[in-house]
């Protein structure tokens, strides 16, 4: 897998104009080399990983990610240098033309005053105010360069060839919003008492209509040590789903967020369920071991916390945003030969009819 990514970076930089050596040869899976020798048997990764197949996940994904990016500062570099040959200038000049040239002039001494007032500092205006202009100068010359070189993208289709890692990860038994088999599936690691997995509910509610009819939402149980009433909570909506609601109770246990057990039972009686049944399944810990596999699975693959997606079983880091998501599912989308523009054409229609139906029972 190496070699090939390999392949693949000197492939994108030669074409750039990056890197003018050749790539190496890629090998096969027989030239595997040798990791270890142990009582004289030979062993390789493949060999190691059979035993662990999850255990390099997590190195693989950073270190995909840092591949990527040097891949795409190249493609940026390599399109900025066409565009400066296309219009007879220099690199730098085309960043004044296009970019620097853009930015607004300075705000007023006012509006500095107010952004001052905002600030978390003990040194005086007249110190700052160098400081201030310089940080609204940066952060706009940025966002500018970040328009303009999405602009230069859009000019022709970019094809990213780099494959990401992918976690096995196990579906069974586990309850899905969408489509069942469609292109693309969001699982989501997370827990109930997290204020992160809180926050990002409306991000996957925005995803879940755009995608309408092309993604499967599935819901993975991740409680973290520190949160206490996680555990119950997620026992709870399970109870639920051994019923037929599940995504009704979890939807509930986010919009409430109150976990104590009172209030666990409460949502049942709301949600009209059998709550003698439920109470049982709660109070005996009947779903415990759902919980604790789904969470043995989250530690397996060393997930740094939550919430933690997995599109396609490609793991999203960092900061979570509804464009950062929306991306990566248009990638998956492509390379499943889905055209992102249709999927969210053909939700926007499948939202209408069904607003309409609700409207006209």
């Amino acid at each position: 897998m190496a070699s090939k990514r390999a392949i693949i970076i000197f492939g994108v930089f030669a074409a750039a104009g990056v890197l003018s050596a050749a790539p190496p040869d890629a090998g096969s899976a027989a030239d595997e080399p040798v990791l270890v020798e142990v009582n004289g048997a030979k062993l390789t990764l493949s060999d190691l990983e059979k035993k662990s197949a999850t255990a390099l996940f997590q190195a693989r994904t950073t270190y995909y990610e840092t591949e990527r990016k040097v891949i795409e500062d190249g493609v940026d570099q390599y399109l900025l240098d066409q565009q400066a040959r296309k219009e007879g200038i220099t690199v730098p000049q085309l960043i004044e033309k296009h970019v620097n040239s853009t930015i607004a002039p300075d705000p007023s001494e006012e509006a500095l005053q107010v952004y001052f007032e905002g600030l978390d500092t003990t040194e005086p205006y007249a110190v700052v105010r160098g400081k201030i202009l310089e940080a609204l100068r940066q952060r706009r010359i940025a966002k500018a360069k970040l328009e303009y070189m999405k602009s230069l993208r859009n000019q022709g289709p970019i094809i990213m060839m780099l494959e990401p890692p992918r976690a096995p990860i196990s579906m069974k038994d586990v309850p899905v919003r969408g489509v069942s088999g469609s292109p693309v599936s969001v699982v989501e690691f997370a827990d109930y008492e997290c204020p992160y997995c809180q926050q990002i509910q409306p991000v996957l509610e925005s995803i879940e209509k755009e995608f309408k009819g092309k993604i499967t939402i599935a819901y993975k149980d991740f409680p973290l040590p520190m949160h206490s009433s996680a555990p119950k909570a997620a026992e709870a909506a399970h109870c639920a789903g051994a019923q037929g609601k599940y995504w009704e109770y979890h939807d509930l246990l986010y919009e409430k967020r109150q976990l104590d057990l009172t209030s666990l039972k409460t949502y049942a009686g709301d949600l009209k369920l059998d709550t003698a049944a439920f109470s049982s399944c709660l109070d005996k810990g009947e779903m415990a071991g759902v919980v604790s596999q789904q969470a043995s699975e989250a530690q397996s693959l060393a997930f740094p916390g939550t919430p933690t997606f997995l599109v396609n079983g490609r793991m999203i880091n960092g900061a979570l945003s509804y464009e950062k998501l929306r991306g990566v599912i248009e990638e998956e989308l492509s390379a499943s030969g889905v055209s992102p523009a249709k999927a969210r054409a053909s939700a926007a229609a499948l939202n209408q009819a069904s607003a309409a139906s609700q409207q006209h029972p």
